[in-house]
């Protein structure tokens, strides 16, 4: 059956707005002119001219933090619990069967950057698409960050989901969403303006909060959101399997069968 493939994820990549100043990915690049002692070293005897053409190995040493790239996010990352009390769960404990399921897009592009998305506004979309929530749909947010991926505002793009949009989804059995922006919530600079006039801190990550109430994944930095349609594909968003750790880079899909 010919099927179509589209790719979901931003590469890792140094040199561009992709994330806060203390959290940027660093990648050193060590190419076949520089490696060749790292072969002949582990065959005594053996010159660097013998190698074909002299060279050795290409290979890269990465500094970044989980949450760099496209990846998915585990309860972990929100609180220490999660479904009101329980233990939350870290990235190696994620279920797999959560992470390749119907995919459905949110229209938010229109919205103004640091909206926080009520569940009002969900349900107005998911009507407009006519499409009603099943268990496990992984539902994906395209907004206007998407297309400011790599530029200087990008941190300040996009609106965020919610507490209560985001229960909304999870209450309806969704354990996977995800967003083009590079938080769930809405962009902090936004968040904290609101938070200097109101002082209320329930304003501050609540969407990521939401799954202590209800456990879920999200999926951030996601690409090429506006080349799908509202339904009728496939997300598999499978996470690199760390130890313990709050998130797992992914490299996401959108896969159309027909």
């Amino acid at each position: 059956m010919p099927r179509k493939i589209i790719d979901l994820s931003v590469p890792l990549e140094t040199g561009i707005a992709s994330d806060p100043p203390m959290a940027l990915p660093q990648i050193d690049y060590f190419d076949h002119q520089v490696t060749a002692d790292q072969i002949t070293g582990f065959f005594p005897g053996l010159t660097k001219e013998q190698l074909p053409d002299g060279e050795g190995w290409a290979v890269e040493q990465l500094r970044v933090s989980t949450h760099n790239g496209t990846h998915l996010d585990a309860p972990w990352h929100y609180a220490s619990t999660m479904n009101n009390g329980e233990r939350a769960i870290t990235i190696d404990e994620v279920p797999l069967e959560w992470c390749f399921n119907p995919g459905v897009k949110l229209d938010f592009r229109h919205m103004d950057d640091g909206y926080v998305v009520t569940a009002a506004d969900v349900e107005a979309e998911l009507k407009r698409i006519g499409h009603e929530l099943q268990p496990f749909d992984i539902v994906v947010v395209n907004t206007a960050a998407g297309a400011h991926y790599g530029k200087p505002d990008f941190l300040a793009k996009g609106c965020g989901m919610g507490r209560e949009a985001t229960l909304y989804l999870t209450e309806r059995g969704v354990r996977v969403t995800g967003t083009d922006a590079w938080s769930w919530d809405a962009p902090f600079v936004h968040t904290a303006k609101k938070f200097a006039e109101t002082h209320d801190p329930r304003i501050i990550w609540e969407g990521h909060r939401a799954g202590m109430e209800i456990g879920y994944c999200h999926i951030e930095k996601l690409t090429n959101l506006d080349q799908l349609p509202a339904t009728g594909y496939e997300i598999a968003c499978f996470p690199f399997k760390i130890k313990a750790a709050s998130a797992g880079f992914t490299r996401a899909v959108a896969i159309f069968n027909d």
